[in-house]
């Protein structure tokens, strides 16, 4: 059984901590980048089947990088989930970049990780089929689909 590989993409140190013991105690296979460009190089080495993308990071901001993934015919269909501690302006983050999920920090790993799960469960490469994830949020916590 191959495990699924997730990227982490968050400049914070204790962000990337907690997520990737929670995925890997849940048995993904996950590495981490601190910055946007770091993500670009890490994404084609690794070749994650899911991306966990800060939006505010030096370099490359979020948004910069889903940009350039699903601007790549060979990226464009491994699901994004964004994370931020700011609350979604539609006006300046496009939904035309096909992002899967909008979370916003603080989050509960448990329904992150149940996301993670729903997303993986309904990919292209997945034997399920697509599904839409109906992970129940907090109120601190705000997802948006396309």
């Amino acid at each position: 059984m191959t495990t699924a590989r997730v990227l982490i993409v968050d400049d914070d140190r204790v962000i990337q901590e907690l997520l990737r013991v929670n995925l890997e105690l849940e048995g993904y296979t996950v590495e981490v980048a601190s910055d946007g460009e770091e993500a670009l190089t890490q994404f084609d080495a690794f070749q994650p089947q899911l991306v966990l993308l800060d939006v505010m990071m030096p370099k490359l901001d979020g948004w910069q990088v889903a940009r350039r993934l699903k601007g790549s015919p060979e990226r464009r269909d491994v699901p994004i989930v964004m994370l931020s501690a700011k609350q979604r302006d539609p006006e300046a983050q496009p939904d035309d970049l096909g992002v899967a999920a909008y979370v916003t920090k603080p989050f509960d790993p448990i329904k992150l990780l149940d996301l993670v799960a729903d997303l993986l469960a309904s990919s292209p490469d997945s034997s399920e089929g697509p599904a839409v994830p109906q992970v129940p949020t907090s109120p601190e916590s705000e997802r948006h689909f396309p």
